[in-house]
């Protein structure tokens, strides 16, 4: 049920595990706090329909000269307290708001295809702009070319990682060595031609440009298309939509932490079970707090950012695993294995790698931080009452 950590576990021993299980911290805990962000800039977008405004100074980061972003915290904190209640509650309420995303993503791609401007996808790359200070004075970072699809494509592999997420339940499944392969590939592939073809529309609405800074682009592209019947219908899916994504991170964090406790390098604290709901329940209420700190004062952009270089460096790590796993035990039984190795798992650390490189410079401060503080308490507690210590 440890995701990545578990199998880093098995795989490349203890120190690696935790280094891996510490860095999910950004992908599981922060990915629901950037989710959160802009399924409360969503929320206000609804509610601006029905002429009830929230304040900026309360739906809003203090950089982005807010004071603190209620409807972040709100939904963090709503959905921490469902996940107590136990996986089943959860799992029902989680498919009925994956049910409604996807035909909202459906509704979307079909009734935008037939509004979509060609002129907004030419040229379809951009042209390279190289860093520079504008007349403002303010740094403008690099654009377009290819290292602009790279710096892309490192910050929206966020929304691929979902996929990891199945694994963290695998506990709870009934048959996790047939289930989970098909779970996780089956759910990369739909969501890849699915975000591709939204993507496609999306820009074609609208210049790319116009989403900047933008929390809740898809109302704004949607918009245009003069639909205003749909526009209500469309804010309330996506809400749907993203209130499972950070369900699903949310229940993805405990259990990576339920799993590094019960391996003794956190605290008995995130082990406990309550006693009704059979559920991680103080780990929920720990990262409820945590996540809203973060969705409640971080802006969206430093938040993906994080998540972004975050995951790439636990599945980087992951794909190491694989290499490892092959030389040292090559004739485990395995009900799915990886083909091509040694080669997919290179590609993988490659293409991780590559992408990281392309993400801004601050993002890999904050990694470095976060890794370091990790590792100090890793030599500081988890080391000492690790359960391997004894043996």
């Amino acid at each position: 049920a440890g995701s990545a950590y578990t199998y880093s576990y098995a795989t490349m021993g203890e120190f690696i595990a935790w280094i891996i299980g510490w860095d999910l911290v950004l992908e599981y805990a922060l990915g629901a706090a950037t989710v959160g962000v802009s399924w409360g800039s969503y929320l206000k977008q609804l509610l601006a329909q029905f002429d009830i405004i929230i304040p900026h100074e309360l739906s809003s980061a203090p950089s982005e000269g807010g004071f603190i972003n209620l409807p972040a915290i709100f939904i963090v904190s709503l959905l921490s307290l469902l996940l107590i209640r136990g996986t089943k509650e959860s799992a029902l309420v989680n498919n009925v708001l994956v049910v409604v995303k996807v035909v909202v993503v459906l509704i979307f791609i079909v009734l935008g295809w037939q509004y979509i401007n060609p002129e907004f996808h030419t040229p379809f790359i951009p042209e390279f702009v190289a860093a520079h200070v504008d007349e403002t004075g303010n740094k403008v970072p690099e654009f377009g070319g290819m290292s602009g699809i790279a710096a892309g494509a490192g910050l929206v592999f966020f929304a691929f990682i979902g996929f990891d997420a199945v694994s963290t339940a695998a506990q709870e499944a009934k048959n996790p060595q047939k289930g989970m392969p098909i779970g996780i590939l089956g759910s990369l592939v739909i969501c890849t031609i699915l975000y591709v073809l939204f993507s496609y529309v999306m820009t074609g609405l609208v210049h790319y440009s116009e989403f900047k800074g933008d929390a809740s682009p898809a109302a704004t592209a949607f918009a245009v298309t003069g639909l205003d019947f749909l526009q209500t219908g469309l804010i309330v899916a996506i809400l749907a939509g993203y209130t499972s994504v950070i369900l699903v991170m949310l229940m993805g964090q405990s259990r990576v932490f339920y799993s590094m406790s019960k391996d003794g390098l956190l605290p008995r604290f995130f082990g406990d079970i309550h006693s009704k709901y059979h559920t991680p329940w103080k780990t929920n209420i720990f990262f409820m707090f945590f996540v809203s700190i973060f969705a409640g004062f971080v802006p969206i952009k430093d938040l993906g950012h994080m998540v972004s270089i975050g995951t790439l460096f636990a599945f980087s790590l992951v794909c190491i695993g694989i290499l490892i796993m092959r030389k040292k035990m090559p004739d485990a039984p395995r009900s799915f294995r990886v083909p091509l190795v040694p080669l997919v798992p290179i590609l993988g650390v490659a293409v991780c790698f590559y992408l990281m490189y392309s993400l801004p410079g601050e993002s890999w401060l904050r990694l470095l931080a976060w890794m370091l503080l990790g590792v100090v308490i890793y030599f500081f507690y988890g080391k000492n009452k690790s359960k391997l210590k004894d043996i």
